[in-house]
C-alpha cells in the first residue's frame, strides 16, 4: 500500500502548487488509462515494490489531477471568481492549401486546442479587459437575416463600426476564437435552449448568426413553421438540418410566473408569483443545454417599487424589497431545476446581469448613449457589482445541479459604446437624440458575440470531458 499512500500524499502536495504542468494532447488520456490499469494489476499481484521507474507516485498524481481539473469547475460555484479560461487559436483558411498542409495545420490546431483546454481551469475568463483587434467579426454587419431590427445597428444606419474592433482578453491568458463548425459538431443531434429576457434573446440571435456563417449551404437552416403563432407564445427556434440540432429561445423575463387578471370593475391587475416557475408553452427541461437569465425586468418601476405586485400562495405583499423578491424567485427556479433537470444529460448555464449605460436619465426619462464611441478604460468609472448577482451566486452555490455562471457583468460594464442608442429602428426619422434610446441591449454583431465566445470556451471544456 506504500505506493498508494505516496500517490495520495503527492496528489495533495501537487494540488497546492499553482504552476503544476498539464499534459497537452489526447495521447495523455490514453497514457493515464494505461498507467492506472498497470498500477491496479501490479498492486493486485502484490508487486507494489517492483513497479517500473516511470510509474512513480508523482507521475500518476499528475495525470489524475489533469483529469480532475477538467471536471471541477463545473461541480459548483463558490464565488464570483469561479470561472474558466482557455488559450487562443487563430482561424485558418484552408481552401487553397494542399492536403499535406491541411494535415499539418489541422494537427497544429488540435494541439493548440488541447493547450487551450489544458488552461481552461487556470484563470478567470471573465476578469480581463477589451483590447483592439482588427480581425473580422464572426459574421459581417448586415449579413444575418435572422436579426431583429432592434439589434441591427448597421442596417439601421449607424455610421461607425469602431465598436466591432474590440475583443475580450482575460488577464494572463487567452480564449480560443469562436469556431462555428467545431461548435456545430459538438451540438450535433442536440437541442440548445435560451430561457429568459431580451438580453438572452440578444445572445441567442448572436449565436444563431455566428453558426449560420459557418454553414456552407445556408438554405439548410430553417426557422420553425408558424413563426407568428409561436412568437405570440414566446417561443422561437432555428433548426440546423445538416447537424440535426436546434437553437431555441423561450421568453421568460422573470423565470417565475406572471399573472394578469381583471377585478369586478374591469381594473387590470398584475402579479408576480414568486413561488411558481413560469409554465412554458413548450417543454425544455430535457434539452441538452439550457442557458437561463433574468435581471433587467427586476429594475422596472413596478417591479422595483414592489407595491401590491409580488405574491406567494394567497399572500400579496403590500411592500416587498425587490432584492428579497428576486431571491425568492431564484430559489423557486433553483428548486425547479434540481427537481426537473437530469444532471447527467443537461448542462445548465446562467447568464449574469448585462450592464446598461443611460446618461442623464433612465430609458423613459431622457437617458441616452448615442454619443459614446469608445469603451470605458478607467475601472473607477465602472458601476459596483450588482447585489442581485451576489444573490444569484449564493443561490447557485446551494443547488444540487451544477450551474456554470456566465459572469458578463464586468465585461459589459466597460462597453458603453456598443448599444443601439438611436439606431434601434430603421426609420431615419426615429434617430433624433430626443427619442427614447436603447442603452441596455447590444448591436449585432457586437458585444454578445464575445459572450458566445466565452460560452464556446466553457462548452469546449465540457464536451472534451465527455469525449475523453
Amino acid at each position: 500500500m506504500a505506493p498508494f499512500k505516496n500517490l495520495f500524499t503527492t496528489s495533495i502536495n501537487i494540488s497546492r502548487t499553482p504552476s503544476f504542468p498539464l499534459p497537452r494532447s489526447r495521447t495523455h488520456c490514453l497514457a493515464i488509462a494505461l498507467l492506472l490499469v498497470s498500477l491496479f494489476f501490479f498492486s493486485s499481484a502484490s508487486l507494489t515494490n517492483q513497479l517500473p521507474s516511470f510509474l512513480t507516485a508523482s507521475s500518476l498524481a499528475s495525470s489524475i489531477l489533469f483529469a480532475a481539473n477538467y471536471i471541477s469547475p463545473f461541480s459548483s460555484i463558490t464565488s464570483s471568481r469561479t470561472c474558466l479560461v482557455s488559450d487562443s487559436t487563430d482561424n485558418c483558411k484552408l481552401s487553397s492549401v494542399t492536403a499535406m498542409e491541411r494535415t499539418r495545420m489541422n494537427s497544429r490546431k488540435e494541439e493548440e486546442t488541447d493547450d487551450a483546454i489544458a488552461g481552461l481551469s487556470s484563470c478567470d475568463i471573465f476578469d480581463g479587459n477589451w483590447v483592439l483587434d482588427d480581425s473580422d467579426p464572426v459574421y459581417q454587419p448586415g449579413s444575418c437575416p435572422f436579426l431583429d431590427d432592434a439589434f441591427n445597428c448597421f442596417n439601421n444606419g449607424r455610421p461607425d463600426l469602431d465598436y466591432l474592433r474590440y475583443r475580450w482578453k482575460p488577464h494572463g491568458c487567452h480564449i480560443p476564437r469562436f469556431d462555428g463548425r467545431q461548435m456545430l459538431r459538438m451540438l450535433r443531434g442536440k437541442r440548445m435552449v435560451f430561457v429568459g429576457d431580451s438580453l438572452n434573446r440578444n445572445m441567442w440571435q448572436s449565436l444563431v448568426c455566428a453558426l449560420r456563417e459557418s454553414v456552407e449551404n445556408k438554405s439548410r437552416i430553417f426557422q420553425i413553421e408558424g413563426r407568428r403563432e409561436f412568437r405570440t407564445r414566446g417561443f422561437y427556434s432555428f433548426n440546423f438540418v445538416d447537424y440535426n440540432c436546434s437553437i431555441d429561445f423561450v421568453k421568460s423575463p422573470f423565470l417565475v410566473q406572471e399573472w394578469r387578471s381583471s377585478d369586478r370593475r374591469g381594473n387590470r391587475r398584475e402579479r408576480l408569483r414568486l413561488d411558481m416557475i413560469q409554465t412554458p408553452s413548450f417543454n425544455y427541461h430535457d434539452a441538452d443545454i439550457i442557458i437561463f437569465n433574468t435581471g433587467h425586468w427586476w429594475t422596472h418601476q413596478k417591479t422595483y417599487k414592489g407595491k401590491n405586485y409580488f405574491q406567494e400562495g394567497r399572500r400579496v405583499y403590500n411592500r416587498l424589497e425587490v432584492n428579497e423578491a428576486y431571491q425568492k424567485a431564484l430559489r423557486t427556479w433553483a428548486k425547479w431545476v434540481d427537481s426537473n433537470i437530469n444532471r447527467s444529460h443537461t448542462r445548465v448555464f446562467f447568464g449574469g446581469y448585462s450592464a446598461s449605460h443611460f446618461r442623464r436619465g433612465k430609458w423613459d426619462s431622457g437617458g441616452h448613449c448615442h454619443e459614446e464611441r469608445q469603451p470605458i478604460t478607467n475601472d473607477t468609472q465602472l458601476k459596483p457589482y450588482p447585489l442581485m448577482m451576489k444573490i444569484l451566486e449564493s443561490v447557485i452555490s446551494e443547488m444540487k445541479t451544477p450551474v456554470f455562471y456566465l459572469n458578463i457583468t464586468r465585461m459589459t460594464g466597460y462597453r458603453k459604446d456598443g448599444h443601439p442608442s438611436v439606431y434601434r429602428k430603421p426609420d431615419v426619422h426615429q434617430r433624433t437624440p430626443g427619442i427614447i434610446q436603447d442603452c441596455s441591449h447590444w448591436c449585432l454583431p457586437g458585444v454578445p458575440d464575445s459572450w458566445n465566445e466565452l460560452f464556446y470556451a466553457a462548452y469546449l471544456l465540457s464536451h472534451h470531458d465527455l469525449s475523453s
